[in-house]
């Protein structure tokens, strides 16, 4: 009787390490691969096309037609994006269902063909399915047709997520890893895609003309596993997830999709996004700096936080203020993949957190080859990362997502080997960084500032002339 307190807490103490462990095994989430989109040659947009398309807008006058120009000079993007095939045809105003359906369909089958292609999981192996794209809701759903093309298992939990904007990839990988948790040794599939086809805007309000430069076609697949007998093929581990909303009446109208005064549909980018975004993200990185970044870092940045503001108590002209110190988040992370929402949101990004030009060169330069690919880029990003050799084994990579909603979602992931393919940069990445990001579009365009165009009534002009000076 004697040894019975004893074995029972010999016994309750193996109990709780035995759910401790096994609950850091339901835990686990490995990216296996990714593929991500490229389009045919034939849909690439150069400084041209993108030109000629513009002037197609008849609703546009030459004061939008100038903002819409200067918007594409500043705009970050190269030559090389690519467009849905309905805006080469010169149906952009006028898209068809079959247009939206050939985008998705080109889109998704060509990713994930590859992506079980390049790995040892069949498709009927699959247990999770995610699919994620705000703008076209097809029926049957984009996850029903992977399933009945596929031949995927009955029994296969599926998801349609729409709405989150571009922050929607995190989402569902956050989604797939809660669900891991309730269905051990099971493989995940998560495919992200926007549509560009069925979401051109004609109107001429300027906030929502900016999607019209900003956006271009996209995807991209991803493979996942909690099963613990694949770690060692897995090529990164996900560490951590934190996901905020910000409903304040400025956070939610920033980003939305909406009719403009004429009627014309669009989503409507306004001037306080880059603002939001930032303080958005500065709320996410309170609650996932602490778990990822080393106590030391955590330990430096309380006391210089409490140095800073007894400085700012003690007095001084306002003017004086030095800046507020910040986190160095490149103690615990070596690797950032930041949206490609825009010029502006890289820019602040890099200025809000101290970071070099060195962090923010893949997404800029994924900004400048394949543009704004919405829910899809962060995975471009990190293909450049991968494609320029940067991840070892054992580096963490954030992941930070910004969506309308206002939703701003970060991830952190360990890099499990060393990464070298060359995937969807493979045939370009040796011309990145170039001198200069920039287009042609100043170079074919300059002649719309001329103030001779000011005598000329846009709307009833044929606008091919005036693309041939």
């Amino acid at each position: 009787m004697e040894m019975f307190p004893a074995a029972a807490i010999i016994s309750l103490l193996i109990y709780l390490l035995y759910k401790f462990l096994y609950r850091k095994s339901d835990d686990n989430c490995y990216l296996l691969g990714y593929q991500c989109y490229k389009a045919p040659d034939e849909l690439k947009a150069n400084a041209g096309t993108s030109a000629k398309i513009a002037l197609r807008n008849k609703n546009l006058g030459l004061e939008e037609y100038r903002f819409l120009v200067r918007t594409m000079i500043r705009s970050g993007i190269g030559e090389e994006t690519y467009i849905p095939r309905n805006f080469l045809e010169g149906r952009e105003a006028s898209p068809t269902l079959q247009d939206s359906l050939d985008e998705m369909t080109d889109a998704t089958f060509s990713n994930l063909d590859a992506l079980f292609a390049t790995s040892a999981v069949r498709p009927c192996q699959i247990d999770i399915l995610v699919t994620t794209g705000s703008l076209f809701a097809p029926v049957p759903s984009l996850s029903s047709r992977i399933v009945h093309r596929y031949k995927m298992k009955e029994g296969i939990k599926c998801f349609s997520l729409t709405g989150m904007g571009c922050s929607s990839s995190v989402i569902a990988v956050d989604l797939v890893r809660q669900t891991f948790r309730t269905r051990p040794n099971s493989f995940a599939v998560v495919v992200a895609v926007e549509l560009t086809a069925p979401n051109w805007y004609t109107g001429q309000d300027r906030s929502m003309m900016l999607s019209n430069v900003l956006f271009r076609a996209g995807g991209s697949s991803l493979l996942l596993t909690n099963h613990p007998s694949w770690k060692e093929r897995a090529i990164m581990k996900m560490e951590a997830v934190v996901r905020n909303h910000v409903s304040t009446d400025e956070a939610y109208g920033c980003a939305i999709h909406v009719e403009d005064e004429q009627g014309y549909p669009g989503a409507r980018l306004t001037k306080s996004l880059p603002t939001v975004a930032m303080r958005a993200l500065e709320g996410n990185l309170r609650v996932l700096l602490p778990k990822v970044l080393p106590l030391w870092e955590i330990l430096r940045f309380v006391v210089a936080r409490a140095s800073y503001r007894w400085r700012i108590k003690k007095g001084g002209d306002d003017d004086s203020k030095p800046p507020p110190p910040v986190m160095n988040m490149r103690t615990g992370i070596q690797h950032f993949c930041l949206h490609t929402g825009g010029r502006a949101v890289i820019d602040g990004f890099e200025k809000s957190f101290g970071l070099r030009e060195y962090d923010m060169e893949p997404s800029r330069m994924t900004l400048h080859r394949f543009g704004n690919t919405s829910c899809s880029s962060l995975w471009y990003v990190l293909g450049y990362m991968e494609a320029k050799k940067r991840l070892k084994r054992g580096d963490s990579v954030m992941m930070v997502g910004l969506g309308a909603g206002f939703l701003c979602n970060t991830c952190v992931w360990t890099v499990m080997k060393d990464l070298e393919d060359g995937n969807v940069w493979a045939d370009c990445v040796h011309r990145y960084p170039p001198q200069t990001v920039g287009n042609r579009t100043a170079e074919i365009l300059s002649w719309i500032f001329d103030d001779c165009m000011s005598f000329i009534n846009f709307k009833d002009y044929d606008r091919a002339l005036l693309f041939s000076r």
